[in-house]
Order: structure tokens, then C-alpha cells, then sequence
């Protein structure tokens, strides 16, 4: 299990998630999601640079759609010649159950 921590009571918890999320520009990138899910690269792209003012190349928001994906908060899916992202947020929804409502039985991975 390359990349994770097998925490207290058989959970594992990606640090992944983490390392992602701590980046400003992934969590505009989440955002961006969470406002239109489904957005290809070009998209993406388009919407951080008039929204946020991000003058960032392709190849580098691809990177950082490369590290959300590795950590499970962004699924892929092609159609075509388009690849689009999608927003994932079952990482999160096990934390939260983790840490905010340990009365709910937690769910293994």
C-alpha cells in the first residue's frame, strides 16, 4: 500500500488526499468541479485563468489533475477524443465520518 497509512481502527486513509488538497491551485480546481462537474482540460483551463486569474500551461494543470486523480478526488472518463473530470468525493465523506461522526461505522476501502 505505497502511499497510505493504515490508521486506528483498520481504516486507511490516503495521504494523498492530503498532499492534495493542500495545493491552493487543486483546491480551485475542486472548486471548479464542484461548481460544474464533468469539465474537460480545456475547460478547466478556461475557468481558472478568467475566474481566478491563473496563467497556468495546460501541462501543468494536467499535472495537478494527475495528483486529485492519484488521491481519488477526481474520476476520469472518455468519450471520444475528450477525456472530462469529475468530481470525487468519497476520500472526504470517509474523513468526515471519521473525525466528525465517530457514531457512524466506518466503512473499509
Amino acid at each position: 500500500m505505497s502511499g497510505k497509512r493504515p490508521l486506528a481502527y483498520g481504516v486507511v486513509v490516503a495521504e494523498d488526499v492530503f498532499k492534495a488538497l493542500a495545493d491552493p491551485t487543486r483546491r480551485r480546481i475542486l472548486d471548479e468541479l464542484v461548481e460544474r462537474d464533468g469539465q474537460s482540460l480545456f475547460e478547466i483551463c478556461a475557468r481558472l485563468a478568467t475566474k481566478h486569474g491563473l496563467g497556468l500551461s495546460r501541462q501543468a494543470i494536467s499535472q495537478h489533475l494527475a495528483v486529485l486523480e492519484a488521491a481519488g478526488l477526481v474520476r476520469t472518463r472518455r468519450e471520444g477524443r475528450y477525456k472530462f473530470h469529475d468530481l470525487n468525493t468519497e476520500p472526504l465523506e470517509r474523513m468526515v465520518t471519521r473525525w466528525l461522526r465517530p457514531d457512524v461505522p466506518e466503512s473499509t476501502p
